[in-house]
């Protein structure tokens, strides 16, 4: 058969046979259509990953942990924390922003996803574009702790030996432009503190080398460093939030010791890829606020100091962008760049 023969004009072709394309045609597009509300309809029907973008046994990795356990319950499905630390959470929030969107990659993430954007000139992702908001889940306050060798035990005591010290001091952080890091640059930068700043992938390896001597001090969270304060292994001088924690009701904020209004904590949140059907957003929305309402994940969360929040995504969504330009307005400030 010459090869013109198969691909007739269609002028040519009998008007059924077009007809009966056309049709077929439209019902493969009303089965796209109909695709999503079927996944909503059947998700979940295998298990959920939660992406940590910070490594196990950290403040967030800790907070998902205890939420993903209860979501799970929830949905009769296992939800298993994938943790994938690296660059600032983005290693993590890059791959969950790639993910299909079919509700099974959801990404824990944290205020530092606010900070990105306005720390590297150019990011694998969009957080506008590429990842949707599902709900604002807590907040951890940041605690400044130093180790036990430092000569201070409240923040007037602990500025006086850090500025005799003149640049001899390291502090660290949960990684560069991480609200750790941002947190303690404006402690430095508001005492006039020289002092060496050391990034850490996460706030677990910072913890153990500040409990080791290897750094002096950092502004981290509470839920991270509480045990290392009760044991004596380190010293809480003072607390990031507008007032006194129930954890620790001795330890003065930081606003009490001088930085008059300085108000920070390290946020946490949930997010999915972009396009994930709007009814499996709102069922992941619905467990996760239940999950912030069950008295075994209050109590958890009450040990680690960690504050219980909860929202809508359209809540959420306006939460973000307004810390979008909140840190936008801080980082400028300090000069801060990661490019």
């Amino acid at each position: 058969m010459p090869i013109q023969s198969i691909f007739q004009p269609i002028s040519r072709v009998p008007r059924r046979t077009v007809v009966t394309h056309l049709a077929l045609i439209g019902l493969s597009v009303a089965g796209v259509t109909a695709a999503a509300p079927a996944l909503a309809d059947t998700w979940p029907s295998k298990p959920v990953t939660l992406v940590v973008p910070f490594p196990p046994g950290g403040p967030t990795d800790m907070v998902a942990r205890v939420l993903a356990q209860s979501v799970s319950e929830q949905l009769g499905q296992s939800v298993i924390v994938d943790n994938k630390p690296g660059a600032n959470g983005n290693i993590g929030n890059a791959f969950v922003a790639k993910a299909p969107a079919d509700g099974y990659t959801v990404l824990y993430n944290t205020s530092s996803i606010a900070l990105s954007p306005s720390l590297y000139n150019k990011l694998s992702y969009n957080v506008n574009t590429e990842l949707a908001p599902v709900a604002l889940t807590a907040v951890v306050p940041l605690g400044l702790v130093v180790n036990p060798k430092v000569p201070a035990n409240t923040v007037e005591e602990f500025v006086k030996y850090a500025q005799a010290q003149k640049g001899k001091l390291s502090y660290g952080s949960a990684g560069n432009g991480n609200v750790t890091h941002l947190a303690a640059f404006q402690v430095v930068q508001h005492y006039k503190i020289e002092a060496t700043h050391v990034p850490y992938k996460g706030s677990a390896p910072a913890d153990v080398d500040l409990v080791a001597g290897q750094i002096d001090f950092m502004t981290d969270t509470i839920n991270s460093v509480a045990p290392f304060i009760k044991d004596g292994k380190l010293k809480l001088l003072a607390v990031s939030t507008g007032k006194r924690i129930p954890n620790f009701p001795n330890a003065p904020t930081l606003a009490e010791g001088g930085m008059t209004g300085f108000e920070a904590g390290a946020w946490q949140g949930v997010m999915v890829p972009a396009k994930t059907p709007k009814a499996v957003v709102d069922r992941l929305n619905d467990v996760f606020v239940k999950a912030l309402k069950d008295p075994e994940v209050l109590k958890k969360l009450a040990i680690q100091g960690t504050e219980p929040l909860g929202s809508t995504p359209a809540e959420y969504g306006e939460y973000i962008k307004k810390e979008l330009a909140r840190w936008a307005s801080v980082v400028k400030s300090t000069g801060v760049s990661l490019d």
